[in-house]
């Protein structure tokens, strides 16, 4: 396996090193944890709250139970914001609509969302900042609306970018066969990982590097370096997983039956995220037409971590929630405190508003430092091979 570009991997570090050094630092490792989380996954009222804690004028509301990250993310949002209301919305708009309403009631102060559908989410944060509630949009950017206050984010257009140089790496002559999938087209999310990986993909599509197997639009604008929003809408539909890994599954499925035995042998698979990108490379893996997978990931998810160990994951990003979370804390408190976030350094145009950002750092990880990189994580160790959790 090629090495990941050196100025990519350098890039990172430097910028890893600067942005750990500021806003970032206010996460309190002393805070208790709350500790009357709803076991069930689908109750609208999947909380986890204190409110005897400092942070009980917070609520927040994250997607689903059914993604590994988001229960993760809740530890980390237990420890930084003790007091806080944790909702889930089980992937269902109607359900967020409804969490959201509850938190009105509540009479907090500040909105913690990661949107289930990032344009549906408009008409919750109009609501809430009626009421004099201040938004903070959490990892995906809410849209169409002036009403969100704070973007909490990773610079997503540099994931896919990273996602798309770790295959550009690896490609070796011309004509490699290259799979294209995408996250949820009701995430925004979802169109700056495909723009970023476009960005680097295209100019090796029209060299012929690659040869795309599977989007027969994607292949149509192969000589156009930047896509619009609707030629990435396009595209999207069509390679769409939905961040689902059955959906992830089925559609693989249909690509490769589609697909010639010429078309496949050595792949190059884009997936979006750790968990479409297992449904993905299990599926590839099984057909005997296919004999070497280059596949990519997000979220330093176990389950991937471990194939990554294994070889049957070539690697993923970590987007680190403990950062977005502490993040979050330094805007909670200087809203309580009428001061200035330090952690905000750019804005995002969600087509209403420049949204005030955060830009947190990214680690790339593959087999060569997947064990160093998890083993000083905090979140899991190595031991003989097998990845588990940190108790």
């Amino acid at each position: 396996m090629k090495t990941f570009r050196l100025w990519l991997v350098v890039a990172l570090m430097i910028f890893a090193t600067f942005a750990f050094a500021g806003c970032g630092n206010s996460t309190n490792s002393s805070s208790t944890s709350s500790n009357n989380t709803s076991s069930s996954n689908t109750s609208s009222s999947n909380t986890s709250s204190n409110s005897a804690g400092k942070y009980s004028n917070v609520g927040i509301v994250l997607p689903t139970k059914a993604e590994s990250r988001w229960p993760m993310a809740q530890k980390q949002f237990e420890q930084a914001l003790p007091g806080a209301t944790i909702l889930y919305s089980n992937g269902d708009t109607a359900t967020e609509k409804t969490n959201v309403e509850s938190l009105i009631s509540k009479g907090v102060k500040v909105l913690v969302i990661v949107p289930q559908d990032a344009t549906a989410a408009a008409a919750e944060v109009n609501e809430a900042h009626s009421k004099g509630i201040k938004v903070i949009s959490y990892d995906r950017l809410i849209m169409n609306t002036p009403n969100v206050d704070y973007y909490v984010t990773f610079d997503s257009v540099a994931v896919g970018a990273a996602q798309a140089q770790y295959l550009v790496d690896n490609a070796k002559g011309t004509g490699n066969h290259l799979y294209l999938y995408a996250g949820a087209p009701s995430d925004n999310n979802a169109f700056l990982f495909f723009q970023g990986a476009w960005s680097v993909l295209q100019p090796k599509i029209a060299d012929g590097t690659f040869v795309i197997e599977n989007s027969s639009i994607a292949d149509s604008l192969k000589n156009t370096a930047t896509l619009s929003h609707s030629q990435l809408a396009q595209i999207i539909g069509q390679i769409t997983t939905n961040w689902d890994p059955a959906t992830a599954k089925t559609l693989a499925q249909a690509n490769l039956a589609k697909a010639k035995a010429d078309q496949k042998g050595v792949v190059y698979v884009l997936a979006p995220n750790d968990d479409t990108s297992r449904a993905i490379t299990d599926t590839f893996r099984a057909d005997k037409d296919v004999t070497q997978i280059y596949s990519t990931g997000q979220d330093f998810t176990q389950a991937s971590l471990q194939y990554i160990l294994d070889g049957k994951q070539s690697m993923t990003i970590w987007k680190s929630d403990a950062k977005l979370v502490a993040d979050v804390k330094d805007i909670v408190d200087s809203i309580n405190n009428n001061a200035k976030p330090s952690c905000i350094v750019t804005t995002y145009n969600n087509g209403s508003a420049d949204v005030p950002a955060t830009k947190a750092p990214l680690t790339i990880v593959t087999k060569d430092n997947a064990e160093s990189i998890i083993n000083s994580s905090g979140l899991y160790k190595v031991d003989n091979g097998k990845v588990s959790p940190v108790q």
